[in-house]
C-alpha cells in the first residue's frame, strides 16, 4: 500500500550534479519524516538528508552539507535531492525512506518504508 519510488540516478563525472526524486503514495497520514539514505558496497547505510513533511527544517549528514539540498513538494507527494559537486565518495545506491514516528531523522534503522533505490555512480 505504501510505496516510495526513486528516480534520477545515473552516471556523472566528479564535480557534476544530479537531481533525485522520490514519489510517495499510499500514506494515510500527512506528517512523517522522510529522507535519503545511501549505501555503497561493503559499507553501512548512511543518512544523507531528511525532512519532515509538515515542517521546513532540513537535516544533513556531515559529508554532504553544503553540497546536497533536500526539498519536498507536498502537493505532488515528491521528495527531491539536489546533488552538486559530486565526488567519487558519493557513489552509492540511494534510497528514499519514510518514518511516521520520526525517531531519528538520519537513522536508517528507524525508517519503516523504503524505496528500491536508484544508483548514483560518480567517475573521475
Amino acid at each position: 500500500q505504501v510505496q516510495l519510488v526513486e528516480s534520477g540516478g545515473g552516471s556523472v563525472q566528479a564535480g557534476g550534479s544530479l537531481r533525485l526524486s522520490c514519489v510517495a503514495s499510499g500514506f494515510t497520514y500527512s506528517r512523517y519524516c522522510w529522507g535519503w539514505f545511501r549505501q555503497a558496497p561493503g559499507k553501512e547505510r548512511e543518512g544523507v538528508a531528511s525532512i519532515i513533511t509538515t515542517r521546513s527544517g532540513t537535516y544533513y549528514g556531515n559529508s554532504v552539507k553544503g553540497r546536497f539540498t533536500i526539498s519536498q513538494d507536498n502537493a505532488k507527494n515528491t521528495l527531491y535531492l539536489q546533488m552538486n559537486s559530486l565526488t567519487l565518495e558519493d557513489t552509492a545506491m540511494y534510497y528514499c525512506a519514510a518514518d511516521p514516528g520520526c525517531v531519528r531523522l538520519l537513522g536508517a534503522g528507524d525508517y519503516n518504508y523504503w524505496g528500491q533505490g536508484t544508483q548514483v555512480t560518480v567517475s573521475s
